[in-house]
């Protein structure tokens, strides 16, 4: 005998909602009026079932469906232009706003021009961003850096974020931090302008019951709901006196901490601005949960974002985004729709003006030890097109990835005399089997004669299956294995001057596209590589340090025709 308790019948009852909202949604095929019936069953729904925190019983649910119901309303609006689509899209998005980051910033230019709005010409890059900052909320992790170029609009999407924080949690202090007192100005007035019930935004209509807003210019302070001895809305410069002015209890926003490349260039100033954040702006954090914002322009490995990353290692409370200017196959990735952005040709103009490490610093995310670079990219020796005839042989190396973020590095050089031209190369991280294609692929497209492959850890099972894939489609490199016992470091420090000496790369211009993504990631680590700073990444001199060693083994003595002496 089965015997049912009331606990039971309230599950049942609400799975029976849950499948009639399901099999509604599903049956309306994009119609506005059932769209909006399953709308109104949701907002019943998580009256009876949900809990004020998202995720909690039946919260997750209707959180669910109503993105459902938004996504079914926003393909037959791009579809129709049906203005009862644009209400009911419009109508989750407010639903969806309060707890989900990407629908508030959505919902909130819900009132002005398309062309004027900051995050939907934007969206398709930045919701990365917000699906990040959305965890950060939900306290999947307790620190983001978001390392972008500049002018993209990272410092708008943060203040959005702000104000869904302050519209969420007005009870608590939100501390913002930066190096311009004129910066954070920018800060707190967009800030006001979002906050206003008068303005463009629909931010009061996301938290109706966020109480009245109070802000103090002179102090750069706003507080929301309840007069409170710290404001919702703090912001300080990070030079500022702070003991007992200023307090963070929901989140340190730090964005742009460093003035620009003069403080960048002394590490003593770094130093200084490490200590100001970790002995200064941390004490501000008051509670064991309290999150953490970087967002940044990169100027120094040594800045407060590089330490942290440092320090925090791959630790899952922290997350760091890094979004370059220019994508693996060199085109931008911020050419926004209306004239924003940057276009592939506006980037490549600004590198071709610009030193590399300030580039790859500032525009690519990728900041290096500008002292003790081992590969200077102005003494790299560079080629636009192959010498005439045939190369004495073509020859390859491959540095096989081992584990967790290692690259697969395979230089193919062609070697003429005492030069070698480095006339492709694979470098990926990717899927194993994409790989092992890729390298087998590169090495019969250049008739290979022969190829060396590391055979520690995995190295000889992928020369294994190369070979393999090369006998299969009748190509005749002969694939060989070699372990390697000296230390890394040391081999290729050795080996850097017969590769400068002897060694010739694609001119920057040459290898422009998708085809040529894995030998621009090659020549990025090559020419990043640093004997006195932290490098993420020494795939690439590593196999250029063994392909160096190559070489002079592979070598053939020339013979030559001389008059006879007697």
């Amino acid at each position: 005998m089965t015997v049912h308790t009331d606990g039971d019948e309230k599950r049942e009852e609400q799975a029976k909602k849950e499948r009639e909202i399901l099999l509604l949604t599903d049956r309306s095929g994009g119609d506005p009026p059932m769209l909006r019936d399953a709308l109104t069953l949701i907002r019943a729904y998580a009256g009876e079932y949900g809990r004020t925190e998202e995720g909690a019983d039946g919260k997750g649910f209707a959180l669910s469906a109503a993105d459902g119901v938004r996504k079914r309303a926003a393909a037959r609006l791009l579809e129709t232009g049906d203005p009862a689509a644009k209400t009911v899209y419009y109508k989750a998005l407010h639903f969806l706003a309060p707890y989900d980051f990407d629908a508030y910033c959505l919902f909130l230019e819900k009132d002005r021009e398309v062309e004027r709005q900051f995050y939907l010409p934007r969206r398709k890059k930045l919701k990365r961003v917000a699906d990040a900052l959305g965890r950060l909320a939900r306290g999947e992790t307790e620190l983001l850096a978001v390392s972008m170029p500049p002018g993209v609009g990272k410092t708008t999407l943060a203040v959005f974020f702000l104000t869904w924080l302050a519209g969420k949690e007005p009870e608590k202090q939100i501390l913002g931090v930066s190096h311009s007192a004129e910066f954070l100005r920018g800060i707190y007035d967009e800030c006001l302008r979002i906050l206003s019930p008068e303005g463009e935004y629909a931010w009061k209509e996301v938290f109706p019951a966020a109480g009245p807003v109070r802000a103090n210019a002179r102090s750069l302070r706003i507080d929301l709901g309840k007069e409170k001895r710290f404001e919702t809305l703090e912001f300080t410069g990070v030079d500022a006196n702070n003991a007992g002015k200023v307090r963070a209890t929901s989140l340190l926003y730090c964005d742009d901490l460093v003035s620009g490349i003069e403080q960048a260039l002394s590490l003593e100033r770094m130093d200084k601005l490490w200590q100001q954040y970790a002995a200064d702006l941390r004490q501000r954090k008051q509670g064991n949960r309290v999150r953490e914002l970087h967002i940044a322009t990169r100027w120094s490995i040594h800045d407060v974002i590089g330490r942290l990353e440092e320090f925090c290692g791959e630790s899952g409370e922290a997350e760091f985004l890094s979004l370059p200017a220019l994508n693996r196959e060199g085109e931008s990735d911020f050419d926004y729709p209306f004239g924003l952005g940057y276009s592939t040709e506006t980037l490549r103009r600004q590198k071709a003006v610009m030193d590399e490490a300030s580039w790859r610093a500032i525009y690519q995310g990728e900041p290096v030890e500008r002292e003790g670079l081992l590969y200077p990219p102005d003494r790299l020796r560079r080629f636009r097109e192959l010498p005439p005839g045939e190369p004495d042989a073509v020859i390859a190396v491959c540095d096989t990835k081992s584990t967790g973020s290692d690259y697969c590095v395979m230089p193919v050089a062609y070697l003429y005399g005492e030069d070698a031209y480095i006339a492709d190369a694979v470098c990926r991280d990717d899927d194993p089997l994409a790989v092992e294609s890729a390298l087998a692929e590169t090495l019969l497209l250049h008739d290979t004669a022969r190829a060396r492959f590391e055979s520690n850890a995995a190295g000889w099972r992928i020369a294994e299956a190369v070979a393999d894939r090369i006998q299969a489609r009748g190509g005749r490199c002969a694939v060989e294995t070699k372990w390697t016992s000296a230390n890394k470091e040391t081999k290729i420090q050795v080996e850097q001057p017969w590769v400068l000496a002897h060694c010739l790369f694609w001119e920057d211009d040459a290898i422009r596209g998708s085809r040529w993504a894995g030998y621009r990631e090659m020549m990025r680590q090559l020419t990043g590589y640093s004997l006195t700073g932290r490098n993420r990444h020494d795939d690439a001199p590593d196999a250029m340090a063994q392909l160096s060693a190559y070489v002079r083994e592979f070598r053939i003595p020339r013979a030559s025709i001389v008059k006879r002496p007697f």
